[in-house]
């Protein structure tokens, strides 16, 4: 492991039909890079599936003349579906994430009442990180943070001087994620929080989501300092307990995401479909009256 700090680049790609941020991690032109927390673009009306999110990225790397080492994940997210798949067979690299995602899986094949041939080990990822797991994109060293809450397998990654947090924390006019998915908790979430709080007041933040309020552009770069000082949610003076409880009450307020019971499904598989069935087609399962 190299200990000398190297400090990352970051460039950051919106996408507006699902308030997600996806970033390219990388040191200097032709160096490794990795790809956090990538958009398959999906239509639910039609159930079709496009690329272009994904391509923005696979054009910025091979711009770049970079060479892709990690797919990263933070979670199973609920909000849109993973290209990491499909980025994976354009690029080459690994796809990563927190080992806890096997809680995931377990909790979703009986939603989705998947078949014995589903494995809830993880597998279908190439690697599966631990808390604090520290590994390297060419001379950028990263670590994984473990920060659960949102849900119970969410990883954060620290590059240097920047933490790519998932969806732990928003902008500080937006303030937290939501914790009533199946293993979310409030109060572990308000615990990882603080972990990211405590680091130094400098720590840039990139933000998985933004949801602007009002006629504000999206934001996704903040740092620890901003947080602490303006966040709606967890601001310095705010207790656990009252964390907590306004998250739960709030929780209670919401409706479920748009594109939670298709993304998951394939989330779980690394983005990668259901196996096709004797037609050729893949197919998505929608449990009814489950959620």
């Amino acid at each position: 492991m190299n200990n000398k700090t190297h400090f990352p680049c970051v460039q950051s790609f919106f996408d507006p039909e699902t308030f997600t941020v996806s970033y390219v991690i990388y040191e200097t032109p032709s160096s490794p890079c990795a790809v956090v927390d990538s958009v398959l673009d999906y239509d639910p009306k039609s159930a079709r599936t496009r690329t272009a999110s994904a391509d923005r990225i696979i054009d910025f790397v091979r711009m770049n003349d970079l060479k892709l080492e990690w797919i990263l994940e933070t979670h199973a997210h609920a909000d849109h579906l993973s290209a990491a798949h499909y980025i994976r067979q354009k690029l080459g690299g690994r796809i990563a994430i927190g080992e806890k995602i096997k809680i995931v899986q377990e909790v979703f094949k009986q939603i989705y009442n998947l078949g014995p041939e589903f494995r809830t080990d993880g597998s279908q990822f190439d690697y599966l990180l631990k808390e604090n797991e520290e590994f390297n994109i060419g001379r950028l060293t990263v670590k994984a943070l473990y920060v659960p809450g949102h849900t119970p397998a969410d990883m954060a990654y620290q590059v240097g001087d920047a933490v790519f947090t998932g969806d732990t924390l928003f902008m500080p006019d937006v303030g937290t994620a939501r914790c009533d998915f199946p293993g979310g908790d409030a109060h572990l979430l308000h615990q990882s929080i603080r972990k990211l709080l405590n680091k130094p007041a400098n720590t840039r933040l990139f933000m998985c989501h933004d949801y602007p309020p009002g006629q504000r552009a999206p934001q996704w770069e903040t740092t620890v300092s901003r947080q602490r000082a303006e966040n709606i949610h967890v601001h310095a003076g705010i207790s656990e307990e009252q964390f907590v409880a306004m998250r739960t009450g709030r929780d209670a307020t919401l409706a479920m995401p748009t594109l939670i019971l298709p993304a998951i499904q394939v989330n779980i598989r690394a983005g990668e479909f259901p196996p096709a069935e004797g037609n050729g087609k893949h197919y998505l399962k929608i449990p009814l009256n489950v959620l």
